[in-house]
């Protein structure tokens, strides 16, 4: 016995852990949803911004729930807050691994500052 599912649901499945793919109906949620994270809409609106069904829109808020992606209160919408703060994050490390590429790390100069664990004891 066949168990097919449609085109459409086979393209909302997510590959990464969490992630979805790139083009698919959560993707596109949760990007306009970022562009727009001091604000929270219905899923009317996200459909109109989005251009995805509206009957498709909620069963992906749903899942994106689920999956602690969006927050949701009464008929409102928004990307959550930790979805927020693990963007911020990766942001942030990224910046702080590209600085630390631009300046060498200065061995002798932190020589100067570095004890010496053989001189604390007693």
């Amino acid at each position: 016995m066949y168990m097919p599912i449609s085109a459409d649901r086979f393209e909302e499945i997510d590959n990464d852990e969490g992630q979805p793919r790139p083009e698919t109906n959560a993707a596109r949620i949760l990007e306009f949803l970022e562009e727009h994270a001091h604000e929270a809409f219905t899923q009317t609106e996200i459909a109109e911004a989005t251009k995805i069904k509206r009957g498709s829109v909620g069963p992906t808020l749903v899942r994106l729930r689920e999956r602690g992606r969006v927050d949701h209160r009464g008929q409102y919408w928004r990307i959550s807050d930790h979805d927020r703060s693990v963007d911020a994050a990766t942001i942030h490390a990224s910046e702080v691994a590209a600085s630390h590429e631009e300046a060498p790390f200065e061995y002798d100069e932190w020589q100067q500052y570095a004890a010496d664990p053989r001189e604390q004891r007693e």
